[in-house]
């Protein structure tokens, strides 16, 4: 069967808890099967058959592979700010923050790779959802930076140059030691990356 359906209109969110729990399982399925072996390799039939329901059943919930795909952008997106933000939540000033922040992310990565391969596919599958990805995550965050510089807890500078590069560290540092390599001791990761940050690269 094909990835697409000719039905344009996209099908409505369910209401039930039956409907609700099928349509997150099928969410679950498509993370593991599209993160493992890419977006070009996977099927709709792979994703169901790894759900355990019938195939038919997917359009009950997706019109297509692609939208359930950019699906998991928007939830990777939602559950990645979620669990940064509960992760900084009682800290002191900006750059415990920082810290707490690039620790929590790295072990969000190193729990959830094949979500976070998603994103990194999204880059050639969905290029509109990768930049909405980043671009949605880089406004909070350089809110935030703002704010801590107006406070005096850090230096006042670009708050969005600031927050694409943070951001563009902690996204490579997740491939390296969370996606390529595993096992990696994370605070040491962390004190490294923050040594750097402080005091900077001067001798």
């Amino acid at each position: 069967m094909a990835d697409v359906t000719p039905n344009r209109r996209s099908p409505p969110h369910p209401r039930t808890r039956r409907g609700k729990d099928t349509r997150a399982g099928l969410l679950r399925a498509a993370e593991s099967v599209i993160g493992e072996i890419g977006y070009a390799a996977s099927s709709i039939a792979d994703i169901t058959r790894k759900a355990g329901i019938a195939q038919g059943t997917f359009y009950i919930y997706f019109q297509s592979k692609d939208e359930v795909f950019r699906e998991l952008v928007v939830e990777m997106g939602r559950l990645t700010r979620g669990f940064l933000t509960e992760a900084v939540a009682d800290a002191p000033d900006r750059l415990t923050a920082e810290r707490r922040g690039l620790r929590a992310f790295l072990a969000f990565v190193a729990e959830r790779p094949t979500l976070y391969n998603i994103v990194t596919e999204a880059r050639f599958v969905a290029p509109d959802a990768y930049r909405d990805y980043y671009t949605v995550f880089a406004r909070g965050y350089a809110q935030n930076l703002s704010a801590a510089a107006k406070e005096g807890e850090i230096r006042d500078g670009s708050a969005e140059v600031r927050a694409w590069a943070l951001m563009g560290m902690a996204i490579t540092l997740g491939e390296r030691f969370a996606i390529w390599e595993t096992g990696i001791d994370l605070d040491m990761v962390v004190d490294e990356v923050f040594d750097m940050l402080e005091r900077g690269l001067r001798p």
